[in-house]
C-alpha cells in the first residue's frame, strides 16, 4: 500500500450545515485512502459567499441535486448538509503503489470545508507550480466568471452593466474590463466592492440604495441624446430586483444574463412593457456545463485552462479579506449574512494544529 506518511491518529474536521442559521465543526478520525484513492490534507477552502448563505439560512429547494457533475457533492439540498466547493490542499497519502507520485503534489478539488477527504485522481486539478494556494483557491470563481463572459458574450464597443460585485461579479467585472467596451458600470451595495470594482477597471460604480441611483445610471449609460440604453448587462447580486431594474435599462434587443442563484427566494418580473416589444433576451448562466453553442470547441479542460491563466493575470488572493480558523466558521458565516459590508472573500484555513481563535476576523 502507498500510504506514506499517514498517521494513525490523524483527525479530519469537516463543517456540517445542520439546520437554518448553523454549522457545526464535526471531528472523526481521517479517512484511509482504498485503491484507486488519495488522501488531501486541506490548506485552505474558500467560502461562496452567495450560495452558501442560501444554504445557511435555509433558502434552498429541498431535494434538489446539490451538484450532479461533482461527485463529492451528491445528493440533495436537505440537512444536515456538508457543502462548498473550492478546496486548496496537497495528498497525504495514496490507497495503492500506482498513485504514489501524487503524495506531496499541492491539489485544487471541488469538494466540501474539510480538512481531509479522499479523492480519485481524475477528480483532483494539480495546482501550478507558479500559482500559490490563496490564489489557487479562487478557481471555481474564476472559472464561474470566465462562464459568465462566455455566456455573455460582449461586443466591442457595447455598455455593459454588471449588477453585484461579490467575488464571482468582481472577477467577471475584471475580466469584462479587458475588452474594448464603451463603457464597464458596476453595482452594489457596498462601497468596499464598489472600491474593488473601480481597481479593476470599472468606469463607474454605484450603489442601489442612492436615491436618485436609477437616474445617475441612465445618465452614464446614455450620456447624449439619441444614444441608446445598456446592450449586455449580467446579474450576480443574488436580488432578484435588480431584474427589474436590468429590463428598464436594457436597450433594444439587449441581452440579460442571470448568473445568481435565487434559492427560493420569489422573482416578479415586469415583462408587460417594454420586454416584449423591444425584444429583449434573458439568458441563464451555469458553470455547471458549457452554453451548447460552444460546446463543439470548448471542453472543461479547455475552460478550466483559460481560468488558471486568468487567475496568474489577476492574482485575486488580494480580494480575501478574512482567512478563518475551520473551529471559528460558525462566526465566518455569521459575517457574510450580517455584516456583508465588511467582506470580499472569507477563506477558511486548516492548520496542522487547529487554533482556538481566528485570523483577520476585524473583531467578529
Amino acid at each position: 500500500m502507498g500510504n506514506t506518511g499517514l498517521e494513525q491518529t490523524m483527525k479530519a474536521a469537516s463543517l456540517v450545515f445542520t439546520r437554518p442559521g448553523q454549522v457545526e465543526i464535526h471531528e472523526k478520525k481521517a479517512p484511509r485512502p482504498r485503491s484507486g484513492e488519495l488522501l488531501v490534507k486541506s490548506r485552505l477552502s474558500a467560502v461562496s459567499a452567495g450560495t452558501e448563505a442560501l444554504v445557511f439560512t435555509g433558502r434552498f429547494p429541498e431535494h434538489l441535486p446539490v451538484d450532479e457533475t461533482i461527485s463529492s457533492l451528491a445528493g440533495t439540498f436537505k440537512y444536515p448538509l456538508k457543502y462548498g466547493y473550492s478546496c486548496a490542499g496537497r495528498v497525504k497519502a495514496a490507497g495503492s503503489e500506482n498513485d504514489t507520485e501524487w503524495i506531496g503534489r499541492r491539489v485544487f478539488a471541488f469538494n466540501p470545508h474539510e480538512s481531509h477527504f479522499t479523492a480519485r485522481p481524475g477528480e483532483l486539478i494539480a495546482i501550478p507550480p507558479d500559482i500559490g494556494d490563496e490564489d489557487a483557491v479562487f478557481l471555481a470563481a474564476m472559472e464561474t466568471a470566465v462562464n459568465v463572459v462566455m455566456d455573455a458574450g460582449p461586443l466591442i464597443g457595447e455598455k455593459v452593466v454588471v449588477f453585484g460585485q461579490g467575488i464571482i461579479g468582481l472577477l467577471t467585472a475584471a475580466l469584462l474590463a479587458g475588452y474594448p467596451l464603451a463603457t464597464l458600470i458596476c453595482v452594489d451595495n457596498y462601497r468596499l466592492r464598489r472600491d474593488a470594482a473601480l481597481e479593476v477597471g470599472a468606469n463607474a460604480a454605484l450603489s442601489p440604495t442612492d436615491e436618485d441611483f436609477e437616474r445617475r445610471l441612465y445618465g452614464a449609460l446614455v450620456p447624449k441624446p439619441g444614444e441608446k440604453a445598456a446592450d449586455l448587462i449580467i446579474e450576480l447580486s443574488g436580488n432578484p430586483a435588480a431584474l427589474n431594474t436590468a429590463l428598464r435599462c436594457i436597450g433594444f434587443g439587449g441581452r440579460i444574463v442571470i448568473g445568481s442563484w435565487y434559492g427560493t427566494k420569489p422573482v416578479t418580473l415586469d415583462l408587460g412593457g417594454r420586454f416584449h416589444r423591444d425584444r429583449i433576451r434573458i439568458i441563464g448562466s451555469q458553470v455547471s456545463t458549457i452554453a451548447p453553442e460552444l460546446s463543439g470547441r470548448w471542453t472543461r479542460e479547455r475552460r478550466l485552462t483559460l481560468a488558471w491563466e486568468m487567475i496568474r493575470h489577476f492574482r485575486p488572493s488580494r480580494f480575501i479579506t478574512h482567512r478563518v480558523d475551520i473551529c471559528q466558521a460558525p462566526a465566518a458565516y455569521e459575517l457574510i449574512t450580517d455584516r456583508p459590508q465588511e467582506t470580499l472573500q472569507v477563506v477558511l484555513i486548516y492548520p496542522e494544529q487547529s487554533k482556538s481563535g481566528a485570523e483577520n476576523l476585524k473583531q467578529m
